[in-house]
């Protein structure tokens, strides 16, 4: 509580404060280093589902970057410039990083997560047994959860301003497919399976197939497999196609995990992953 009030301060006097300074910047890193550990997060589950955003922790890292100058650094024959370090002693945190991938200082990498070349930004958070694959992204305060598989090129958007804005959320034992951008605060629940190439943000429709009613915008159910559709909308211009996410299957608890099964339904459906 005393270092929430004590950034809060620092916020609502940002303009007038010598941010540099020891005592500041002391603040700010202490706020940092407790979401590199783990031990603070950006956002989490409230009460009856809800995400509940501690703006303060956003606040922090943004301070940051008002409060520190980009710097040189080295890693073998690559240059970088930047005002954040990036997140070192993997051995340690027990996380595997295949060459090619980093995370940025303030991210939380929990252990037996695997890194393949990859990207984590600050104020994100990566649970255990995660897998962040080739080229995926993991932006700024987005929530991951444990056993997850984020498949190559998966953008995970990241969001720093508004303070108040909510992150994107993958929930435990999700899988998100080749190329899907999941952006702007939506959720992915428990064990869904999202197919490639899905776009999801709080204005995409989320579709039950069975039925045709519009379950939700920017939310996919847990335990449900969720692939990439359109629908047709008229316009004074013409008929139109709009994407929306379609709900082509409900699976029991932990049926995902029936790697065989689900393949068998995804090529009769004619889906790829």
């Amino acid at each position: 509580m005393e270092l929430r009030e004590r950034i809060a301060e620092i916020w609502a006097g940002r303009d007038r404060l010598e941010l540099s300074s020891a005592e500041v910047r002391g603040a700010i890193a202490e706020a940092i280093d407790g979401l590199d550990r783990g031990e603070l997060r950006v956002a989490e589950y409230g009460p009856e589902g809800k995400v509940v955003v501690h703006e303060w922790l956003k606040q922090a890292i943004l301070l940051l970057f008002r409060a520190s100058e980009s710097e040189v650094s080295h890693s073998g024959p690559f240059e970088f410039r930047d005002k954040i370090p990036l997140k070192g002693d993997f051995e340690s945190l027990a996380v595997r990083v295949v060459p090619g991938a980093s995370a940025r200082w303030g991210a939380y990498i929990a252990p037996g997560v695997t890194m393949m070349p990859s990207y984590v930004n600050i104020g994100a958070r990566v649970g255990s047994g995660t897998m962040v694959d080739t080229w995926a992204t993991v932006g700024s305060c987005a929530q991951i959860g444990e056993r997850v598989h984020l498949a190559g090129g998966v953008g995970i958007g990241g969001v720093l301003e508004p303070p108040q804005a909510a992150p994107v959320f993958v929930d435990d034992d999700a899988f998100i497919g080749s190329r899907a951008m999941i952006t702007e605060g939506a959720r992915v629940g428990r064990g869904a399976v999202v197919g490639a190439g899905v776009i999801l943000n709080p204005s995409i429709p989320v579709i039950d197939t069975e039925t045709g009613e519009e379950i939700s915008r920017g939310v996919i159910p847990p335990w449900c497999v969720a692939v990439a559709g359109s629908r047709k909308r008229e316009y004074p211009g013409g008929e139109f196609y709009l994407p929306c996410v379609l709900v082509i299957k409900r699976m029991a608890e932990g049926e995902r995990h029936d790697k065989a099964a689900l393949n068998d339904f995804l090529r009769d459906e004619g889906i790829a992953l």
